[in-house]
């Protein structure tokens, strides 16, 4: 198979853009680096292209790799034929694959097998022919051999039986056949194991649905249901079709003696040995389909959540809410920097709301505090209360926000959360992230595994090592989208920077606290294990403020350094109007790209990117994303009407629709179908995570908690 040509049909690309990214990541380069400094060699594939390119690029080099293994081991029984040779060849697939080697892989002692050793082949070879005009207890009588086992007629016609069903099993296009036409009409049934017991699968418990109309998310509630052992699930497949084309492929002459035994083996065929494995391998794809839709969902979910807007230059007061053990604060200044750490104790069972309010107000007075962070989990809504009764008595003007804190508590019994808050508890350290994720979301959700940030569904279910490979593709990509200040960022940021391992992370970290702020790019060299092509992958991504030479600042690679000094002097600049902001507008006075670009022994689309960049020296492309809502008031859930009109922030989404923060402690759903007036087949087409949307309360059940929304106004 030629791979690139494979790879520029599937992604719908140039076949030269398709070598050019397989070459740069064949030489080491990473997708962030590609996408960004490589773009005269890719025609400027976008890291999506890219990802995407990549994960086929290792299915079908595996693909090519399984095909040499099959053919040398058929090759060495002496079974190769050309023909065989080139159906492998030409496989698309690896179930493909698999299905070509099955009658040839060494197998685990079988029924047929074990005929075969009795010498019943030949017998199996006259039923096969349906030529004999004796019957077959004539036909097998000399086959007995009591030294085998083989005693009676029935014995010899049984076992030749076995060798049948296997050799039938064995075919693989009966196999590709049955595979396909149960995909395309088979069902997925599921049925309850204790019809009475109350569970969340109640949906399920009588449940059935064509496979090819199956959505992702059903498959994968059908799974944990029944890994949970609440419900059983099986493929029913259309049987009555499959042993009719079976018996038109097998039974190739109506012959008296033959007929009957051939419909009892491809009966048995069918029955024991093809749809057992055929119904595991469509639940395997399905499943594996599901999955990769849930990852992909995962994946836009978490890059919008990453790339919320930070809230700079503001003195927060991290809330982590709790009832017994009290709610914990952090006062973090406008760099992250903890300031102050206290526990009030303004929820039941103590109910200290007074001396709550008078310790948060000498807070706010003594730091200044303008904005208060407060997570989403257990008594947020009772401290929700409490802050707005607050506000109210406070002359400062003070705003507050409810935040998504999954994953704060993984990150604060974490390792890394004990490194750098040594001398705090779980609590403080906690409440401590909540106030940072608000000011720069990014630094602060490095810091936490991916899969706990919770902005997906059944995340647990799924193949691990491919959705911490996806997520971490995603980090990768937004840190390197906004670059990182190289004299602040931690080490848990900096190992997500392309060609930054965790190792080297810390070693950039341990050589500033060593030799105090890196003053050019240049000087990462100095840094242990940081090598020239780490380097040349890395330094695009770190910014230096105020060091020596301007450009440090920005995104221009130091690669095109010359190229961007001769810039700005044939523009009649000098490098250090880069800082004073002086460059806005100087694509103006470029006419001809291509002939500048020449002239400056750079690419075309490097010189742009160069341009604007000078233009807006390290942009933040999250400044482009919605704001946060910021809110002094508060509404219940029993404050809610049909009908009310009201602004919110998408928490989630996931295939059925998303969640909705209007403000009340439980998020509102927007069912897909309440999203837009034209028909869109997934969520993601309508809204993201962090998304600012107006919708309208369609209906409220408070003793289920559950509030439906739309955004058809």
């Amino acid at each position: 198979m030629d791979i690139i040509a494979q790879l520029a049909k599937e992604l719908n690309i140039k076949t030269q853009q398709a070598q050019a990214a397989v070459q740069l990541i064949d030489e080491g380069n990473t997708i962030p680096f590609i996408s960004r400094y490589r773009k005269e060699a890719t025609g400027a594939l976008n890291d999506e292209v890219l990802r995407n390119l990549f994960e086929r690029l290792t299915y079908l080099r595996n693909l090519e790799e399984k095909k040499e293994q099959v053919l040398a081991s058929i090759e060495e029984q002496g079974k190769l034929t050309d023909e065989l040779k080139q159906q492998i060849l030409a496989a698309e697939t690896l179930v493909a694959v698999e299905d070509l080697y099955r009658p040839y892989r060494p197998k685990r002692r079988t029924r047929a097998t074990i005929a075969k050793e009795k010498g019943l082949e030949p017998l199996a070879n006259i039923i096969l022919l349906q030529m004999t005009d004796k019957p077959l207890e004539q036909e097998a009588e000399s086959f007995l051999n009591p030294e085998k086992e083989v005693n009676t007629v029935q014995d010899a016609i049984a076992g030749a039986m076995d060798i049948l069903a296997e050799a039938i099993s064995d075919e693989a296009d009966y196999r590709k056949y049955i595979r396909d036409l149960t995909m395309r009409v088979g069902k997925i049934v599921s049925v309850a194991k204790d019809p009475e017991a109350e569970s969340v699968y109640e949906m399920y418990y009588e449940f059935e649905e064509g496979l090819a109309k199956l959505a992702g998310h059903r498959i994968l509630a059908l799974n944990r249901g029944e890994a949970e052992k609440v419900l059983t699930v099986k493929v029913e497949a259309p049987t009555e079709q499959i042993l009719q084309y079976l018996a038109k492929k097998t039974i190739v002459r109506e012959n008296p003696h033959t007929s009957e035994v051939l419909r009892q083996v491809i009966e048995d065929s069918y029955k024991r040995l093809i749809a057992p494995a055929i119904e595991r391998e469509i639940r395997n794809e399905l499943t594996e389909r599901a999955e990769d839709g849930a990852i992909k969902v995962f994946g836009k979910n978490l890059q919008q959540l990453l790339m919320q807007p930070p809230i700079a230059g503001k003195v927060v007061l991290g809330w982590d809410p709790a009832f017994r053990t009290g709610c914990k604060l952090a006062v973090v200044d406008s760099t992250g920097k903890v300031l102050d750490t206290t526990v009030i104790y303004p929820t039941a069972p103590q109910n200290k709301v007074e001396q709550s309010k008078a310790v948060l107000k000498k807070l706010i007075q003594k730091y200044d505090i303008s904005l208060i962070s407060v997570g989403n989990g257990t008594a947020s809504r009772e401290s929700e209360m409490i802050i707005v009764d607050l506000l109210k008595e406070i002359p400062q003007p003070v705003q507050y926000i409810i935040v998504n804190e999954a994953g704060a508590s993984v990150y604060s019994a974490s390792k890394l959360a004990t490194e750098e808050f040594p001398n705090f508890d779980v609590g403080q350290r906690s409440a401590a992230s909540i106030a940072r994720r608000l000011q720069d979301p990014l630094a602060e959700l490095v810091k936490i595994d991916p899969k706990s940030i919770g902005v997906g569904q059944y995340q647990h279910d799924m193949n691990q090592k491919k959705l911490s490979g996806a997520l971490n593709g995603v980090v990768e990509d937004c840190v390197n989208k906004v670059g990182v200040d190289l004299n602040t960022a931690s080490a848990s940021l900096l190992e997500y920077i392309s060609g930054i391992s965790r190792a080297i992370a810390k070693n950039i970290v341990a050589y500033r606290e060593e030799n105090g702020r890196f003053l050019t790019r240049a000087q990462l060299l100095k840094v242990a294990k940081l090598g020239p092509k780490a380097y040349e992958q890395c330094a695009g991504f770190m910014r230096i403020s105020d060091g020596k030479n301007p450009l440090d600042g920005t995104s221009v690679h130091p690669e095109s350094y010359d190229a961007a000094k001769k810039l700005l002097e044939r523009l009649g600049f000098a490098p250090e109007d880069i800082r004073g902001g002086k460059l806005s507008g100087i694509s103006k006075k470029i006419s001809d790209y291509k002939k500048l670009a020449a002239e400056l022994e750079v690419g075309e689309l490097t010189l742009q990117d160069i341009v604007k960049e000078l233009e807006k020296p390290a942009r933040d492309p999250r400044d482009e994303m919605p704001k946060p809502i910021l809110r002094t008031d508060v509404l219940e859930m029993k404050d809610l009407t049909p009908g009310m009109i009201l602004k919110g922030t998408v928490r989630n989404v996931i295939d059925f629709g998303a969640f909705v923060d209007i403000g009340v402690h439980q998020d509102g759903l927007v069912h897909v179908s309440q999203m837009t007036e034209r028909y869109i087949k997934h969520p993601l087409e309508a809204v993201s995570v962090g998304d600012i949307v107006e919708v309208k309360v369609m209906s409220v059940d408070l003793k289920k908690k559950r509030i439906q929304l739309t955004m058809k106004l």
